[in-house]
């Protein structure tokens, strides 16, 4: 009686294949991993533009503050931004109506913020109103006082000041990744070998878009 032969099956072959692809999603997740890392590093290093540094390490950022005794204030360097509500061409100056709000640690409006108040700022020269409207500016110089003025048709005081430098941003959309896990043991041994789940790189969800603002 003849023996059938069977098919040998290649074990070599199959773990390298296996370990082929446990590699590949280490390395995956290693790039993840960096990219992420050179994220919070760059995020880390935002710096105030010199346009709007201005001359006082710490220039006057708290509107509310100025108002509750604004001659107390007069002529301290200060730092505001927003959403420029109305431009005013004047003799030898524009005039910017400027719905505050906070500034995080590169001077840059925050978006989604509600406005803190509005100031006006005296810009030397002349800037086109189609440029500036409804765009979102930072501006810094020393504080001029109060003047009187309106918001429709409700009075409203209005903080001055005269800006000694102004700076335009965009706002643009990103792609954020969503946070990836940083655990030195999903490296480590599993059941079915090393890497990220054994199979590759672990997907924590979509990505989200945001609006950033941006030089």
């Amino acid at each position: 009686m003849e023996e059938t032969s069977r098919p040998r099956v290649n074990l070599s072959n199959k773990k390298t294949e296996k370990r082929s692809r446990i590699m590949a999603g280490q390395k995956q997740g290693v790039r993840w991993l960096l990219a992420a890392a050179v994220a919070v590093a760059l995020s880390g290093c935002v710096s105030v533009p010199d346009a709007i540094k201005g001359t006082s390490p710490t220039p006057q950022q708290d509107l509310v503050r100025v108002m509750n005794a604004p001659q107390l204030y007069v002529g301290q360097e200060a730092r505001f931004g927003g959403k420029v509500v109305n431009v005013q061409n004047q003799q030898g100056k524009t005039r910017l109506e400027i719905a505050t709000v906070p500034l995080d640690s590169g001077a840059r409006p925050v978006l989604g913020e509600p406005s803190r108040g509005r100031i006006f700022a005296d810009v030397n020269g002349f800037l086109d109103p189609v440029d500036f409207r409804g765009q979102l500016v930072t501006v810094v110089g020393p504080i001029a006082g109060v003047v009187d003025g309106k918001v429709g048709s409700t009075p409203y005081k209005f903080m001055l000041m005269n800006a000694t430098g102004y700076k335009r941003w965009n706002v643009v959309q990103q792609v954020v990744m969503p946070p990836q896990p940083i655990d030195p043991w999903m490296l480590g041994p599993r059941p079915w070998g090393y890497g990220y789940g054994g199979w590759g790189w672990y997907n924590p969800g979509p990505a989200e878009v945001r609006n950033v603002v941006t030089e």
